[in-house]
């Protein structure tokens, strides 16, 4: 690790991107554990409560392509913007819908997929500002200080959810409501200095030349693929209102805590990672924090006890945003300013993927064999990816040791 200072946050448009991304980030947190509680309150099914999570990832796979070109022709901010008042709409229906008592599991599965293509459409957006706003040497020091607000949402979201879900989640739903119209408010004040608009006609060949960029560049494609396969497997998040309930027995406030838990551990290396950039042996350390976070999981599918398991999901979060910073970093250093929209459209795709599709198949897995064994199960697969992308399909990974790499 190397050390630099930075000046990212005197950037004042960071600075409100930054933050905005706390409360709308948060207010997703909050969403989903309210989401994932009243469905299980309502069905007490495991499947079912692995649907919301495929019910978000469905608009996402329909719509990252439109959602990429629209993000490179049209102001970023704007899309963003947008994007927060539409899920700002959705969240006052389930705030109707749960005071008058006519909301359903199917008003749940509708309302998270309203909320994913929102999201579709806001995340590269979103991730391509930044290269709008900051200069291209202090992309390594945003993408970390990102990530910690990612963590930061993390922590503050599951842990509110699970407590304001017990004053009522109509109250939960209002929380939300208003944190997403801070996040409103404050990116309407973000000015982009560096944003080039494409002015070229949309045809097959830009429509997926996003998906052919990544795929050109073995470097960004295996970093990519090993997060969605090691997450898609190894990620227990949609199982936790299970083990809060019926494995730990601690109720929905343990909900909170047990979600809050890796992003404790995120955001200490987050923090850690703005102040210390990983510049060297960056194949080797991504790889690393995948095993511990495989051991992680499978510590947590073991533990019968609250404080084993906060502990086993702060290693989770803790290795996991190595992988994060490491991934958006190698992302927007790699790709051209005019084709940021539509890169960080396919990397969201695959982030998608391994959470909301994730979910799914952690809950359809938890149905079929239980939490547990689904859970230790998941954390031998992504020690399994690991080895194989290391070693089989993306050797070059391992021995990678900066960000800007030259290849065709």
């Amino acid at each position: 690790m190397h050390v630099k200072g930075s000046s990212v946050l005197h950037n004042r448009s960071f600075l409100r991107l930054w933050i905005a991304r706390i409360f709308s980030a948060s207010a997703f947190q909050i969403l989903s554990v309210t989401i994932g509680w009243q469905m299980y309150d309502l069905t007490g099914s495991a499947f079912k409560l692995g649907l919301v999570g495929l019910a978000q990832f469905l608009p996402m796979l329909l719509l990252t392509l439109p959602a990429g070109q629209t993000a490179d022709r049209y102001d970023r901010r704007s899309i963003v913007y947008l994007c927060q008042l539409i899920e700002s709409a959705v969240v006052v229906l389930l705030v109707i819908g749960s005071l008058q008592g006519w909301l359903d599991a199917i008003h749940l599965l509708i309302a998270a997929a309203l909320l994913g293509a929102c999201r579709t459409f806001e995340g590269p957006a979103s991730a391509a500002l930044i290269p709008d706003i900051v200069d291209r040497e202090q992309l390594p020091k945003a993408a970390a200080w990102s990530a910690s607000a990612m963590q930061t949402a993390m922590i503050v979201g599951p842990a509110l959810g699970g407590v304001l879900v017990i004053w009522g989640v109509s109250f939960a739903y209002m929380t939300t409501l208003i944190a997403l119209l801070v996040s409103a408010i404050l990116i309407f004040f973000v000015k982009t200095v560096h944003f080039v608009k494409k002015l070229d006609s949309i045809n097959m060949d830009t429509f997926f030349s996003g998906i052919r960029f990544v795929f050109a560049r073995k470097i960004i494609l295996g970093t990519i693929s090993l997060d969605l396969f090691a997450v898609l497997l190894g990620g227990a998040t949609a199982l936790l209102p299970i083990f809060a309930e019926d494995i730990l027995k601690t109720g929905s406030l343990g909900l909170g805590l047990l979600r809050s838990a890796p992003a404790v551990g995120a955001i200490v290396v987050s923090l850690i990672l703005t102040r210390y950039s990983v510049e060297k042996a960056i194949g080797k350390t991504l790889f690393a924090s995948l095993v511990i976070f495989a051991l992680a999981t499978i510590l947590f599918g073991l533990s019968r006890n609250l404080w084993l398991s906060l502990f086993a999901l702060f290693l989770t979060g803790a290795s996991d945003v190595v992988s994060v910073v490491i991934r958006s970093t190698l992302v927007q250093v790699n790709t051209p300013q005019e084709m940021q929209g539509r890169v960080n459209a396919v990397n969201s795709l695959f982030i998608g993927t391994s959470n909301q599709l994730g979910e799914f198949e952690s809950g359809t897995m938890a149905g079929l064999v239980g939490a547990v064994p689904a859970t230790i199960i998941g954390g031998i697969g992504t020690l399994a990816v690991a080895v194989i992308w290391m070693y089989g399909l993306f050797p070059v990974l391992r021995n990678q040791n900066k960000y800007a790499v030259e290849e065709g």
